[in-house]
């Protein structure tokens, strides 16, 4: 099948032209040449890519496709489906790595040539790689054919990226277009998992712990957690979703970046994990578990006398019990297991006797509360249960280590997905779970007012065994005590003073004047400012601002949401100067950069305004961007949103000396603004700080 098959809806032209959907809807609207569609439906039509492409190099608006972008487009056109192609697009990345030499000779002939003698090719590597019984079907030749012109594509972008981050780009891509049908686990707190799953240090040992060498993930998803494990020997997974397993098969295979003695074995097996375990005499290191919550048909009824239960028969209002205990079975003796939990899983009473028996026979040891926004569902502060496979000859755990990082003050970190310090969570999460976490410990952990506590088995077997840990730690001194509820005081009363003075003057009668305007658009297209949208990737340690930091006038806090090798979008860096305006919301917000925010990297939602400092002042812009008249024009409505288009946002044209007039006053009102919110933030501190403070005994009323 011909490239000129492929199909790109509305949404794929804008990313194309790098402007917004509304502008493909004026385009279709002012010009009768614009391609007509051939297929989709009234409401989302898709038009012809190669009609796309001239079209918008017709006008001037495209000089080139990105390679990229036209990889990905030719994807989400396939008329496979977008998941076939990826996969399609996976087996032949590995052809590509591995045998180089024969893409070669295969790429070198005509479509159809190349569709027959791929198939034959791709089932060697595929089997080489993956053994016989394996997820990744080899394509037949007729399946292949209109994956052709994609893979060909696809081998140009992993010349250019590598193969690794070509098939990272797509697999993003195809997760972001579809945010729903995926349950994603955040790096983060991937990283977390399989640095908790490392084997403990004997007490008095040196060289630190070591990572394990085989790893279950028995709800695989996208394979995050399996890709998280440094250095395994071997990983397995089961996914019951074929597609998914399938790419989860091709993500850890191509995570290396050559094909050598060092790469793990990879077992990938399709099916539902409680029902239908596919590696029953499987014993590993390690395993990895982020399950389906709230499961009520996990298999209740036909399960009753598995073997697996050893711990009691799970309800059938407790499926996460029954994963848990699936973890364990697969362990060897003395693997330790890893299992995200809803917070109910501690507390529930129709589990508490096999929480009891966990305990007793010491192979929970910890319960880590994380912060909402750790992992969906968002609203939620999950839980991280750490188990141990009790052997023959180990002693009983006479603890459990209960950790509480919900609060965001002991993780140094707000909550709230696009918001987590996660290297702040990682470190406040290991310095408990490290040394309480050595084997043959004869020193006792210390005790985190708050935070976390090392908690003896017998106080937690009553008739609830309820484990929260927020239930078991002391209280932290409210606010730091009463001496830093006095320089809270101290602080609150310095910047309401500060305040008052930046009080804006009483205002000024002027006269209406009617005054020429131009809009941002214009004033890009005329090289005056550079107008970008934020892709939310960035490099190494480098913060991202958030939507939220715009907001709220805090500094940037974000974490990248693409990993820095991947080439999916070019990380924004923000210079001083810069005017960053949010997308959603429809409000009155302008934010110019200063010198401790520039270098961040500019998220999601955000649009980048950077002006020619021989042109405009930015506190000019800024504040004129922030009328409330201006942004009503300027705003257009989604089903459920506002979304303002800075490109339509108007401002006057004046020279530069009276610019920089109104960017001093525009600057004074920031100030006065910041002020008035670090007060506010002060005083609701104080507050809650007396609150806790009189309550708790650590104030004393006057």
């Amino acid at each position: 099948m011909p490239e000129s098959s492929t199909e790109v809806t509305a949404a794929g032209i804008a990313r194309l032209a790098g402007v917004g959907r509304a502008a493909v809807s004026n385009w279709r609207r002012r010009h009768d040449d614009f391609p007509k569609p051939v297929g989709g439906t009234e409401a989302s039509p898709s038009f012809a890519l190669h009609q796309v492409e001239q079209w918008l190099r017709d006008q001037g608006k495209l000089a080139q496709v990105p390679l990229r972008e036209k990889v990905w487009q030719q994807m989400a056109g396939h008329p496979g489906g977008a998941v076939t192609a990826l996969v399609h697009a996976g087996s032949a990345l590995i052809l590509v790595r591995d045998r180089p030499t024969a893409w070669l000779e295969i790429t070198a002939v005509s479509d159809a040539r190349m569709a027959g003698v791929l198939s034959g090719a791709l089932d060697r590597v595929l089997a080489d790689r993956f053994g016989p019984e394996r997820v990744v079907p080899t394509p037949t030749a007729s399946a292949l054919l209109p994956s052709v012109p994609l893979l060909r594509g696809v081998a140009e972008l992993a010349a250019e990226t590598g193969v690794r981050q070509a098939f990272d780009f797509l697999f993003g891509r195809q997760l972001d277009a579809n945010p729903r049908q995926y349950t994603l686990t955040p790096p983060g707190l991937a990283d977390l998992m399989a640095t908790l799953a490392e084997a403990a240090k004997p007490h008095g040992g040196h060289g630190g712990k070591r990572p394990p060498r085989t790893v279950l993930d028995p709800a695989a998803g996208t394979g995050a957690l399996l890709r998280a494990v440094g250095r395994p020997t071997a990983l397995y997974a089961q996914e019951s979703d074929a597609d998914l397993a399938a790419l989860t098969a091709l993500r850890l295979a191509l995570q290396a970046t050559t094909s050598g003695a060092d790469e793990p074995a990879i077992e990938v097996r399709t099916g539902d994990t409680l029902r239908t375990d596919a590696f029953t005499q499987l014993t590993v290191d390690a395993v990895l578990c982020h399950p389906p919550f709230n499961e009520r048909n996990w298999g209740h009824d036909e399960l009753a006398y598995d073997p697996r239960w050893e711990y009691g028969f799970p309800a059938r209002t407790e499926s996460e019990l029954a994963w848990v205990q699936h973890a364990l079975a697969r362990l060897r003796e003395g693997g330790t297991a890893v299992l995200l939990m809803p917070p109910a899983s501690a507390s529930r009473r129709s589990g508490r006797r096999i929480r009891a028996d966990l305990l007793r026979r010491g192979a929970l040891r910890a319960v880590i509360a994380l912060p909402a926004g750790a992992a969906p569902p968002y609203g939620i502060p999950l839980h991280l249960w750490v188990l141990r496979k009790p052997g023959a000859e180990s002693r009983l755990a006479p603890e459990l280590l209960v950790v509480d990082t919900a609060d965001p003050e002991s993780a140094g970190a707000a909550s709230g997905r696009e918001r987590l310090d996660w290297p702040a969570l990682h470190a406040a999460v290991l310095d408990a779970w490290t040394p309480f976490d050595v084997v043959g410990r004869r020193e006792p952990v210390e005790e985190r007012p708050g935070v976390s506590r090392a908690v003896p088995v017998i106080e937690l077997l009553d008739d609830d065994v309820d484990l929260t840990p927020a239930r078991h730690l002391p209280p932290a001194a409210s606010g730091g005590g009463a001496a830093e509820l006095t320089a809270v005081r101290e602080g609150l009363q310095d910047t309401l003073k500060l305040a008052s003075r930046l009080a804006p003057a009483p205002a000024v009668p002027g006269e209406a004047v009617r005054r020429p305007h131009t809009t941002v658009g214009e004033l890009a297209r005329a090289g005056a400012l550079q107008l970008r949208t934020g892709t939310g990737a960035a490099t190494g340690r480098v913060a991202v601002l958030t939507e939220h930091d715009v907001l709220a006038g805090t500094a940037p806090s974000g974490t990248p949401t693409a990993p820095a090798s991947s080439p999916q979008d070019e990380p924004l860096l923000l210079e001083t100067g810069d005017v960053v305006v949010p997308v959603l919301g429809g409000g009155a917000v302008a934010r110019v950069v200063d010198d401790a925010t520039a270098g961040s990297a500019l998220g999601r939602n955000l649009q980048l305004l950077r002006p020619d400092p021989a042109a405009l002042d930015p506190w000019f812009l800024a504040g004129f961007l922030r009328g409330t008249a201006n942004n009503r024009q300027a705003s257009s409505y989604a089903s459920t949103a506002t979304r303002l288009d800075a490109r339509r946002l108007q401002v006057p044209r004046l020279p530069l000396d009276e610019q920089r007039r109104y960017g001093e006053q525009f600057s004074a009102l920031a100030a006065f603004e910041d002020a008035l919110r670090t007060a506010g933030r002060l005083g609701g501190q104080l507050v809650q700080g007396m609150y806790d403070g009189l309550t708790d005994g650590t104030v004393a009323p006057k």
